[in-house]
């Protein structure tokens, strides 16, 4: 069967299916069911398509869009094919059933008969269904801490081999033609979790496994010859607070036992996503902080290439492997850059705003892109662009839930040449949708304040893709007293220039007091004698002990730097108007000048650990009693209304309540002294 551009979709209304280019027109052979369409799905090699309905699920031929069996199962939920499309799977939702006994809802049916060859009982919808080698000699299935062999070929013998580790919570079946079996066990009580892979021919001892910390759950990946995995594990919470999401790492096993390492990865944050090339040679990885970082690595984990950083967290490559995707889509802008693998240059760029499905066809040279529900209710449609950044073809459905293309297998698809090939003519889908579309208006950009427009964007608020400063883990940590990093500060230190920054901001200059010298200038009375800095710092360390014993204590030395001490720590000239200890004329006085920093660093207000109660600066001591002595008893009289209204009160409340009598006898006393 030769690759075809054929492509199905499924709606809330409706279910479709379009033929390829150039014109893209639906299929007349195929008329849409009544009813919804809960689910449908195409088997490995494309031939069979298979669909839900309420009643019952159907399977048809793709190319001639003929009916091949109906099965009349109702309320099914998800369907599923076997490699070589022999077998089909159906999950229902469990229910009670009226006897007693279990609920079968996982049942396998031969496709060419229409006949149940085994049911189970499977509670979960996550990882509901079997997992067959591509030859489909053998499926497996996961039951609580259990690895279940069946053979398909004699369904009747039920389990033919088991494997059973403790904690066991995902397995993984290689493809390949000597499959294996990679089991996951998740940290538990201090011990670590543990990936452990077995020959599928020989179960009883594990050819290669590895244990770490920090792995909840996991996500693995096979290359297409079966011969090394990637394991994603995950944590639930990130102890260090530096991520929502959890704590992600990655790993690379062979399924041999020859080679396993970690991942390293060298910027800190989450791994948005990874995969395997076609050609089993390379993975990808996109990973860390937004703008996140590309890397390519090969079979020995050494990278290969470096795609920068950018806001992405979607990677794929075309069947081929001659063509890589690169993405960023759900809250990120949409944007698709496309790279020639062989030349690692970039091919076009792709505008996709809000993107939930991506996928390449199979023969490499378009790619789907498709806005679904729930994800999104508006906009909902499918976009086809070509490879060298074309836009092919369009059609919104309202409420469109799914989407894909036909699946053939990669060698059924044209090589590549040494160029790419040249884009074809758009369908008149495109004509019709661009005209449809509003006159795009002039981005008004980001709002700038008054006092930074006209100047370029600093680097402190570009992205690192745009020339910014980058975020690594040390940039935003927070330090020693819990407060964040300077950020200015690094900008200087990187070299940068924080803006233009106005008269109040943070990393501009220090505010101008009119009268007041210009900022970093000489103090207006420079110590001239020796010793003058060493009489000053005690003269403040005086003046702190005399704060706090309440200024009752004055000064015993009276002068710094030949200078009486006046009330506010400002030096006072002398009679003649000329400093003591000062040989030269003393500069003209001006009251109207503040020194803002001198000022502050000399007012009790900066000095005194306890700062004053407001409204009692002016107050005597005695004054102070008698209010805080009113206070008492008008919280007196709030706990009496409370006994009043039968309210409960404690102990200390009572205590308080008794002890009214003694406070109006010290209070009537205070009076009377005051009068």
């Amino acid at each position: 069967m030769a690759a075809t551009q054929q492509y199905t979709f499924r709606a809330q209304k409706s279910m479709g299916v379009v033929g390829g280019g150039p014109d893209y027109v639906p299929s007349e052979g195929f008329q849409s069911p009544e009813g919804f369409v809960r689910t449908y799905k195409y088997t490995v090699d494309g031939k069979l398509l298979g669909y839900a309905l309420p009643s019952s699920v159907r399977v048809i031929d793709a190319e001639t869009l003929q009916l091949v069996n109906e099965l009349p199962i109702p309320n099914v939920i998800e369907i599923g094919f076997s490699p070589l499309g022999t077998y089909l799977s159906t999950w229902e939702r469990p229910v009670k059933l009226e006897d007693g006994a279990q609920h079968k809802n996982l049942r396998v049916w031969n496709v060419a008969t229409g006949d149940e060859v085994i049911s189970f009982t499977q509670k979960a919808q996550e990882n509901w269904d079997l997992q067959y080698t591509s030859s489909e000699d053998r499926a497996i299935r996961l039951v609580a801490s259990e690895v279940q062999v069946f053979s398909p070929a004699d369904w009747s013998s039920g389990i033919t081999d088991k494997l059973r580790v403790e904690g066991t919570s995902a397995v993984s079946l290689s493809p390949g033609k000597n499959p294996s079996v990679a089991v996951f066990v998740g940290e538990k009580k201090g011990a670590p979790a543990s990936v452990k892979i077995y020959g599928l021919i020989n179960l009883t001892s594990p050819t290669c496994q590895k244990t770490f910390f920090k792995a909840d759950k996991c996500t693995m990946k096979w290359n297409n010859l079966g011969t090394q995995v990637l394991v994603l594990t995950s944590t639930d919470v990130d102890k260090s607070n530096k991520s929502y999401y959890g704590e992600t790492n990655l790993y690379l096993l062979t399924a041999a036992g020859t080679f396993d390492c970690r991942v390293t990865l060298d910027k800190e944050g989450p791994v948005h996503d990874f995969t395997w090339s076609p050609n089993s040679k390379e993975f990808g990885v996109v990973y860390g902080f937004m703008p996140a970082k590309t890397v390519l690595f090969d079979q020995r984990v050494n990278v290969t290439a470096d795609f920068g950083s950018h806001p992405r967290n979607f990677i794929s490559f075309n069947p081929q492997s001659r063509l890589l995707a690169l993405a960023g889509f759900g809250n990120l802008a949409g944007k698709i850059d496309i790279f020639d693998r062989r030349s690692l240059q970039q091919v076009c760029t792709i505008d996709a705003p809000n993107t939930s499905w991506c996928e390449w066809s199979a023969d490499g040279r378009s790619l789907l892109t498709a806005t679904l529900s729930p994800r999104l209710r508006v906009d909902n449609g499918i976009k086809i662009w070509h490879c060298t950044g074309g836009l092919m073809h369009v059609q919104m459905v309202e409420e469109l839930y799914q989407t894909s293309w036909r699946p053939s297998l990669p060698e059924t698809a044209p090589p590549f040449g040494n160029t790419l090939p040249v884009a074809p003519a758009p369908a008149a889908s495109v004509e019709s949708f661009n005209a449809s579309k509003p006159t795009p208006t002039k981005p008004a950009g980001a709002y700038r304040p008054p006092g930074a427009r006209g100047s370029a964007t600093p680097s402190l608020f570009k992205r690192e893709d745009e020339g910014g400063l980058p975020r690594d883990g040390a940039y935003l940590s927070p330090s020693r007293n819990g407060s964040s990093t300077n950020l200015v500060t690094r900008e200087r230190e990187a070299g940068g220039r924080f803006g233009s920054p106005g008269p109040h901001s943070r990393g501009g200059p220090r505010r101008h007091v009119p009268g007041a010298p210009p900022p970093g200038s000489a103090p207006r009375n420079p110590p001239h004698h020796e010793g003058g800095e060493a009489e000053g710092k005690k003269k403040k360390k005086a003046n702190n002990k005399k704060d706090k014993r309440g200024g009752k204590e004055e000064d015993k030395s009276g002068l710094v730097n030949g200078a009486s001490a006046s009330p506010n720590g400002t030096a006072s000239p002398n009679a003649s108007g000329t400093p003591k200890g000062s040989g030269k004329a003393p500069p003209s006085l001006n009251l109207a000048v503040v020194d803002v920093a001198v000022v502050s660093d000399t007012t009790p207000a900066a000095t005194s650990p306890i700062p004053p109660t407001p409204g009692m600066e002016g107050l005597d001591p005695l004054a102070k009693k008698i209010r805080n002595l009113n206070k008492k008893l008008k919280a007196i009289e709030e706990l009496k209304e409370k006994v009043t209204r039968g309210e409960r009160m404690e102990v200390t409340q009572l205590k308080k309540i008794e002890s009214e009598p003694e406070i109006r006898q010290e209070l009537n006393a205070l009076l009377a002294d005051q009068a």
